[in-house]
């Protein structure tokens, strides 16, 4: 039974995560629209609410041409051309222009940029190198050389892989990444067992999980070539801050940290620090403010390495809900609540 309430307030807001959940129909034109649509909304006593499109289609409702609530949304219409044209890229030995992936998909340029872009992060051109350069990786631990690393990833010579500004060169990371080392501690604290790992440049890591065991593998799994070194004295001190966050959240940890990421997972993972303690944003909230797309927003999240300094827990659903967090909802719970009862503490919160 749809709750007529609800189901209007979502049309309100325009809210898609219920796009799949009941369409509504306007009984002055005779059609019917998904929650999403864009079109002017209606007079509340002219609309009513159904299961699904059959339903308004028997009650004798006309699809909108705008929304197509009876088929793909045009959002997941462009979901799947760009997944289409992820496909050419991973596949494309010619190194396809922009012009002529559009021209394949279907799509003028500058749509098809704008929309890979909102759903990847990335553009087309910085996809396709990214891809490239992983297939590069997959080869540098068993190539004879860089040189044959390269020219097995697509590459034509190896002038190009040290034209970027890089923590490891091709040459390092091929040797396991001889030279770096990550000192680490783990320790029991409020949200299970706690890992915390430092490069020279500061906290690298922060994982929570149930086992001693299952962080050190995870770390190991994350910076396969680095040395780890144990270290629980020299980073006491920044583990009892994290802890003291935890358990008191009005007292930051004060880190310096080595966020290692996309250009766009940086800027999802800046996104998320100015989010105040005691405070959440929604995905779609925190996509429009960087100009980008809420599964975009989610893929960042889950790849971030920084639990708590990089709150991706302040995160929820589009009606509030706790969503998914890649420690656990129990522990976002946990964090969420701590925090709200902190803030509700402060000075002026009740003003």
């Amino acid at each position: 039974m749809l709750d007529t309430d609800l189901c209007w307030q979502a049309v309100c807001a325009r809210d898609a995560a219920c796009d799949k959940q009941f369409v509504f129909a306007v009984r002055s034109t005779g059609i019917y629209c998904r929650p999403s649509c864009p079109a002017r909304r209606p007079r509340r006593e002219n609309v009513s609410f159904h299961g699904d499109a059959a339903s308004a289609a028997a009650a004798g409702f006309r699809p909108c041409k705008r929304c197509s609530p009876q088929g793909a949304s045009p959002a997941e219409q462009l979901d799947q051309l760009v997944i289409a044209a992820c496909k050419l890229l991973a596949n494309d030995e010619q190194r396809l222009t922009l012009d002529q992936l559009a021209a394949r998909i279907g799509l003028s340029a500058s749509h098809l940029a704008r929309a890979f872009k909102a759903r990847t992060g990335l553009t087309p051109k910085a996809w396709s190198n990214a891809l490239r350069r992983a297939h590069l990786d997959a080869h540098l631990a068993t190539a004879g050389s860089v040189l044959d690393a390269a020219l097995a990833a697509g590459y034509s010579s190896t002038r190009s892989l040290y034209q970027h500004d890089e923590a490891l060169s091709p040459a390092q990371r091929r040797k396991q990444a001889a030279g770096e080392q990550l000192r680490y501690t783990i320790a029991a604290c409020p949200l299970g067992q706690l890992l915390l790992a430092s490069s020279a440049k500061g906290v690298c890591a922060l994982l929570f999980g149930d086992s001693a065991a299952a962080l050190y593998e995870e770390l190991q799994q994350r910076f396969a070539a680095a040395r780890l070194q144990r270290d629980d004295a020299g980073l006491g001190d920044w583990l009892q801050q994290v802890i003291a966050q935890i358990e008191e959240p009005q007292r930051s940890a004060q880190l310096p940290l080595d966020l290692r990421g996309t250009v766009f997972q940086q800027q999802v993972w800046q996104a998320l620090r100015q989010i105040p303690g005691g405070q959440t944003r929604r995905y779609g909230e925190l996509a429009a403010s960087i100009g980008s797309h809420p599964r975009a927003v989610a893929r960042a999240c889950a790849s971030n390495p920084l639990g708590l300094l990089v709150p991706c827990h302040r995160l929820v659903g589009a009606k509030g809900a706790l969503s998914g967090y890649r420690w656990g909802l129990a522990r976002k719970a946990v964090l969420l609540e701590g925090e709200a009862e902190a803030s509700s503490h402060q000075p002026g919160a009740n003003a």
